[in-house]
């Protein structure tokens, strides 16, 4: 029923505004890029303006594989967007690499989106009616025929007719030949952050990148706020009547790094406290505490604090797989887990184990985990998980598979505790989650199958 596999949420993508006229906004861009590369492994690009005309460069692969020095130094301009990718929509195609550029009766524009337009096939066939015609597959190229049919008048009137037509989640940077602009979709569910620099602004899906760009936090875009940066500085447009918030809870899970803070709650504070829910409501007489790296462990040291139960790195990661490579053989994806993760026998032997990790996806990965801590000596192997059971498909922006892939989705707490081997199975509670966080106005979907947005 479940084949083996990657066994989490595929990061979503990431994308990245920057207006600096006097720096080299290329660099700056590509350092930033560097710190969103978890979002998104597929492909890499950055769009740079000059003020009369927009030059691109963008490929398949890591940040390092698509851009070197030289390329870097060929891009000038005095403002940039950039993105790298992890394909919710659209196949893997070297077209689909973002940002898109386009020509058309205003100019040149680029843009770079991170999210999921839920009504992206009907859009699509309702603007080729009318003459619009497609490169790619991906329901980004649907936002900017939108943007670029409505532009008569100013690229920020258009934007706003363009938010009115457009369902799902989305954070959107937008470079014009004068300007950098960033908006978010109205229930805010994806993010987007503002940094000011000593001499212009920085907009990031996250503000772990404000740092290594020279820029210090500003604010959160508001949802259905459209945010404009040019030479007069930062200008505000409500671009949508601001809807019930609902920021995306595996960003705290799972997504963002930790040293980001996303609507003003800090992401590793959250799962720390994600760690101290369990506690309070699965105190396990255990030995140590071990956590699957990296997002799980600080919910794993909040976890082993709360109770008094030493924490250690029973599991050890090797920081040098970034991508799932090819596997040939059954026997090839079986290694997979282990080239990533290995158990670490000397702590591990003789001792009642709790491992702790933010999420099950498919179960396959979990499975071998804990047989790679029992084949280390382990006496028990307890499982604890700080997100409450994915039994949902994710439609704004995460790839996680479809629903009868989900083990969730498929079997009881019970059913999956069998699958994964473990001597027992325990999920943070919905209520336990929204406690961790401090806060109700969370998309909770692929938990619950409540969809904030009509799908």
């Amino acid at each position: 029923m479940f084949e083996l596999g990657e066994d989490k949420p595929k990061e979503e993508c990431g994308v990245l505004g920057i207006y600096a006229p006097t720096q080299e906004v290329a660099r700056l861009t590509y350092y930033g890029l560097y710190a969103l590369q978890h979002r998104g492994q597929e492909s890499a690009g950055i769009a740079v303006s000059d003020g009369l005309s927009i030059n691109v460069h963008k490929g398949m692969g890591l940040v390092s594989e698509v851009f070197s020095d030289s390329v870097v130094d060929c891009l000038k301009g005095k403002m940039a967007i950039g993105h790298v990718r992890y394909s919710p929509t659209g196949s893997g195609l070297p077209a689909n690499a973002q940002p898109l550029v386009v020509h058309y009766q205003k100019g040149m524009m680029a843009l770079a989106h991170n999210g999921s337009i839920t009504n992206a096939l009907e859009l699509r066939e309702e603007l080729g009616k009318n003459g619009a015609v497609f490169q790619t597959t991906i329901d980004s190229e649907v936002i900017i025929n939108l943007i670029t049919r409505y532009r008569q008048k100013s690229l920020e009137d258009s934007l706003v007719k363009t938010m009115r037509d457009l369902r799902g989640a989305y954070a959107l940077v937008i470079l014009a030949e004068d300007k950098v602009i960033g908006l978010r979709d109205p229930h805010g569910v994806r993010p987007l952050c503002i940094g000011r620099r000593r001499e212009g602004y920085c907009l990031a899906s996250e503000s772990c990148v404000l740092d290594i760009t020279g820029a210090e936090f500003v604010r959160d875009v508001a949802p259905g706020e459209i945010v404009v940066i040019d030479e007069e500085g930062l200008h505000s447009y409500r671009g949508y009547s601001k809807l019930e918030r609902r920021s995306c809870a595996f960003e705290y899970i799972h997504i963002a790094r930790p040293d980001s803070t996303i609507d003003q709650l800090s992401v590793s504070e959250s799962r720390r406290r994600m760690g101290v829910e369990l506690a309070r409501e699965y105190p396990l007489d255990v030995d140590l505490v071990i956590a699957v790296p990296d997002s799980g462990t600080a919910s794993a040291l909040g976890y082993a604090t709360t109770l008094g139960i030493p924490f250690g790195d029973g599991i050890i990661k090797n920081r040098y797989i970034h991508r799932t490579f090819i596997r040939p053989t059954q026997e090839m994806r079986e290694v997979d887990v282990q080239l990533k993760l290995n158990a670490n026998a000397s702590v591990l032997k003789n001792k009642r184990i709790v491992i702790i990790d933010d999420s099950i996806i498919q179960g396959t990965t979990s499975s071998k985990l804990v047989e790679m801590v029992r084949n280390a000596g382990a006496k028990e192997v307890h499982f604890l998980i700080s997100s409450p059971p994915v039994a949902f498909p994710c439609f704004y922006g995460i790839d996680t598979v479809k629903p009868e892939k989900l083990i969730a989705n498929q079997l009881d707490i019970e059913g999956i505790r069998e699958f994964v081997g473990a001597d027992s199975l325990h999920y943070i509670s919905k209520e336990g989650l929204l406690r961790a966080l401090g806060r109700d106005c969370v998309c909770l979907a692929c938990f619950d199958g409540v969809y904030p947005i009509p799908i």
